[in-house]
């Protein structure tokens, strides 16, 4: 069994001022930029985060999440995650560097790609798509996506308010096996992957605040579909069956799109870096043999 990693945490500034959680695995090797899941903490990533795994993985927590400061100026714009990846990736003294993704942290990986295509060497997107993720939403259900965009951004918005009165509740639920598996049982996690993991991911997500996270993810909204055209670096894509929140459909349109992407879907849900993590450092190793 993986066990979660020492996360080596430290402070990094954006250009706008605001205060950023950086993290690392310590290790050494190829440049790793991890550009997390919304709201998400690093360790979703137990093999990327092994100091003996061959590679220098760092990331960031997002703006206002995980000892991440909110800003002053409320910026959590997409020019707002573009800048931190910069800071985060000229503090680890980083020129280039392959960049994974997940979720909506997919969208933020190629937007950087294709405005700072000197600094990307490879991306390996997981469970997302490159831009407008609201409308590839519920797929797996065969919704339209132009109706699960506006279940989705509705959903959203009624969170930045009620996301108030929800937070006493969600920062106290304790995470136990027994609730980890009501999760699984409503098949938002595999019922495969380890509890542990799970937890560890999990734990912490629900110490964000529901109205700034439902914040982040309308601003994230509001991105649209990355011109693919841009993208020369090597790309991987990986899928999981049961995602509801990037379709397996869209992702292999946006692989067909990228010249000579790996496209790869495996059965699993939106969480493949906890539900799969052997198999996500695998995709990797393969995507860093097509860097060199």
């Amino acid at each position: 069994m993986i066990q979660p990693a020492l996360v080596r945490f430290h402070d990094v500034s954006s250009p706008d001022g605001t205060r950023l959680r950086a993290w690392s695995n310590g290790g050494s090797g190829p440049a790793v930029l991890i550009s997390n899941g919304l709201g998400t903490n690093p360790y979703a990533w137990p093999t990327l985060l092994q100091p003996d795994n061959g590679m220098q993985v760092v990331g960031w927590n997002h703006r206002g999440i995980g000892g991440s400061e909110r800003p002053e100026s409320g910026r959590v714009d997409m020019d707002a995650h573009l800048e931190d990846m910069v800071a985060v990736l000229d503090d680890a003294g980083m020129e280039t560097a392959v960049l994974v993704g997940w979720s909506i942290g997919v969208n933020v990986a190629f937007e950087f790609a294709v405005r700072y295509p000197e600094r990307v060497k490879g991306i390996l997107a997981v469970s997302g798509v490159p831009g407008a993720t609201f409308s590839t939403m519920l797929e797996p259900w065969k919704v339209p996506p132009l109706v699960a965009q506006t279940l989705m951004t509705t959903l959203a918005r009624i969170s930045t308010v009620t996301g108030h009165g929800l937070a006493p509740v969600t920062s106290r639920i304790p995470w136990t096996r027994f609730s980890i598996n009501l999760l699984k049982m409503a098949r938002v996690f595999d019922a495969d992957a380890d509890d542990a993991l799970l937890r560890s991911v999990v734990q912490e997500f629900f110490t964000s605040h529901p109205a700034w996270y439902a914040q982040l993810a309308l601003e994230a909204a509001r991105h649209d579909r990355v011109s693919l055209s841009q993208i020369s670096v090597p790309v991987s894509l990986v899928a999981g069956t049961k995602d509801l929140l990037a379709g397996p459909e869209a992702m292999r349109s946006a692989a067909a799109r990228i010249p000579r992407a790996r496209y790869r879907v495996v059965e699993g849900t939106h969480f493949l870096p906890v539900e799969h993590p052997e198999l996500v450092l695998e995709e990797l190793h393969r995507l860093l043999e097509r860097v060199s």
